[in-house]
């Protein structure tokens, strides 16, 4: 009790100073769990509020963050033809990982948390929790060498006109990280899409060209290996002959499932040793996550299950039909390329912009994964169909819930 009474004598004034009392409370709040619950009735409750739920989330999403720093490292090495073992070089390809993810998150935390606070403090009210969840899944959806000002501008985006418009943590009809991520699609298209965006420090792909290295690589890290008597950073490597940073994805849509395995193995696939953005290649990792989830009943089952069989119809249908190399590729193998089982876990399963009636959550999840499906077949601008797939379900999850509750309405008064 000692530390919670010198947290209430530290508080500040919430007229005098709104913006350190906002603050304040951020972080009491985050530390502190609730000492009342809602009883009775209707509104049972356990004891975990809103901040813990959102938590759960982020630690889900942990097993993603460690993988995307190891495989920056390692899809960096692969091109200069160095460490290209799955452990060699470890503690080079994780400060490697580490150098590029650290920005990434802080910018993304620093500025989004930045505008909740301003809106906070200007309405009077908390802190809203809902930017844990999204400071914590953008850095994964983006490409490891993403500009910061271009995704300092993408949060801004998001957040701004994404949520607070619309009233706030609860308010938004879009997913907040998918806003953020097609701001950059949309805006600056060159930094997110193509072959050559999945690899980090690297001038270019060509083969000679040197790696791009910085003084915290060659002095810092390189002083602390060799202490140790570590293989250091290379400040003369090059790029490989023949090397591609193409991901499955874009062979996929090239040359079919044989462009793909004469580049990639099911394997590294399945496990995750693949160029993509950062936390969404390790299906393994991102299925653990889904366990604690479900597990926890933080999200939806029905909503992934939904979404799992609305892509699998249509892969199949995409099969039947067979008029591109892409609609050839085995249904199965779907599910092996892209960012299928992280939209699915993290991104259509939020409570806010997904539906809310446990029909409704059948149907939503379907579409997404349906056209998710032709999205990632047929565009050829952007094979990859679950950001959009997801934020076009977003705006139809009102009416879904509309209709479902429209029909258990007229179902009851048949009944009467």
């Amino acid at each position: 009790m000692g530390l919670l009474d010198f947290f209430k004598r530290i508080e500040p004034d919430k007229k005098k100073s709104p913006l350190l009392h906002t603050a304040y409370d951020a972080f009491f709040t985050f530390a502190f769990s609730p000492n009342t619950t809602a009883k009775g009735g209707v509104h049972i409750h356990d004891g975990m509020d809103l901040k813990r739920t959102m938590i759960h989330v982020v630690l889900a999403m942990q097993f993603c963050y460690i993988f995307g720093m190891y495989n920056i490292g390692h899809q960096h090495f692969l091109a200069i033809g160095e460490h290209t073992g799955l452990l060699e070089g470890l503690h080079l390809k994780l400060a490697f990982g580490l150098v590029k993810l650290l920005p990434i998150i802080v910018v993304s935390n620093l500025v989004g948390l930045g505008i909740e606070f301003y809106f906070a403090a200007k309405k009077g009210h908390a802190v809203e929790e809902g930017y844990i969840v999204s400071g914590a899944l953008i850095p994964l959806i983006m490409p490891p060498d993403l500009p910061l000002w271009i995704l300092a501008l993408a949060v801004i985006f998001a957040v701004w006109i994404g949520k607070e418009a619309f009233g706030g943590t609860g308010m938004n009809i879009l997913n907040i990280a998918l806003l953020a991520r097609v701001f950059v699609f949309f805006a600056y298209p060159t930094t997110i899409s193509g072959d050559e965006v999945w690899v980090a420090g690297l001038a270019d792909q060509g083969a000679g060209l040197a790696a791009n290295y910085g003084g915290i690589f060659t002095g810092f890290f390189n002083w602390i290996f060799e202490s140790f008597n570590w293989t250091t950073f290379n400040n003369g490597a090059l790029v490989v002959d023949g090397y591609s940073g193409a991901t499955p994805l874009s062979l996929a849509y090239q040359g079919g499932w044989e462009a793909v395995t004469d580049k990639y193995t099911t394997s590294s696939m399945f496990w995750g040793t693949i160029p993509g953005s950062i936390g969404e290649t390790s299906k393994p990792l991102i299925l653990l996550g889904v366990a604690i989830l479900l597990l926890t009943r933080i999200a939806s089952w029905r909503i992934m299950l939904s979404m799992f069989i609305g892509a699998a119809v249509m892969a199949m249908m995409l099969n039947a039909w067979g008029a591109t190399p892409f609609m050839e590729v085995p249904w199965f193998y779907q599910f092996y390329m892209g960012s299928f089982f992280f939209a699915m876990a993290f991104m259509a399963t939020d409570p806010v912009t997904a539906a809310s009636t446990n029909r409704g959550k059948w149907i939503y999840g379907f579409f997404i994964g349906f056209v998710g499906m032709i999205v990632r077949v047929l565009n050829p601008a952007y094979p990859e169909g679950w950001m959009l797939a997801i934020l076009f379900m977003n705006v139809f999850a009102p009416l879904i819930d509309h209709y479902v509750l429209e029909a258990n309405i007229s179902k009851r008064l048949k009944r009467a």
